[in-house]
């Protein structure tokens, strides 16, 4: 890999793109099962545009990374280190986890928090083909009635939700488009 390469692929306009940037992951997380356009991020492969965008917005020095078998590789880990000064860590460190979802099981090995600090949980970047096909029902916070989309299992999201304020949240990438699975969202397989 080229010096060159890692060195690029990071917003090319920092303040206005990791701006809209954020705004598409707030918005993610705020209407559970939609959605969001995010760009601005060309990293190196098999991180999609979309799983770039969100590290590039939400991490930094102070959040350790966990990488999925399949982004373990040298490039991954350098253009992160130089993007987002984060370090990668193992699972049970990691406050972020990036992978395909068979990368990433079993999901118990991430922190859920405590009855104190619920807020010290892992948030799960998982890695997509597509969002295309719907397989569950969301309800909850930020829903009005209903929403369907596409999870890659259910059960382990059925038993995150019933864990409630403890649990993972998810962000779901695909290209350069996300949506986001609060802890908060009921889940019912369709």
């Amino acid at each position: 890999m080229f010096e060159a390469e890692i060195l690029s692929g990071g917003f090319a306009d920092p303040a206005h793109d990791r701006a809209r940037a954020f705004r598409a992951c707030l918005e993610a997380m705020a209407r559970p099962g939609r959605v969001q356009t995010i760009t601005g991020a060309i990293p190196p492969a098999p991180l999609s545009a979309a799983a770039g965008a969100v590290l590039l917005t939400l991490a930094d020095e102070t959040t350790p990374i966990f990488l999925g078998r399949g982004h373990d590789t040298e490039a991954v880990r350098k253009w992160i280190a130089f993007h987002c000064a984060a370090p990668i860590v193992a699972a049970e460190d990691a406050t972020f986890a990036v992978g395909i979802w068979e990368d990433l099981r079993p999901v118990s090995q991430f922190a859920v928090g405590t009855a104190e600090y619920p807020d010290r949980s892992a948030s799960l970047i998982v890695e997509c083909d597509d969002f295309d096909r719907h397989t569950v029902r969301l309800s909850g916070p930020g829903i009005e009635t209903s929403q369907t989309a596409f999870l890659p299992e259910t059960d382990a999201f059925v038993q995150n939700a019933a864990m409630f304020p403890l649990g993972f949240d998810s962000y779901f990438a695909a290209r350069n488009e996300i949506f986001a699975l609060p802890r908060s969202t009921k889940v019912e397989a369709l």
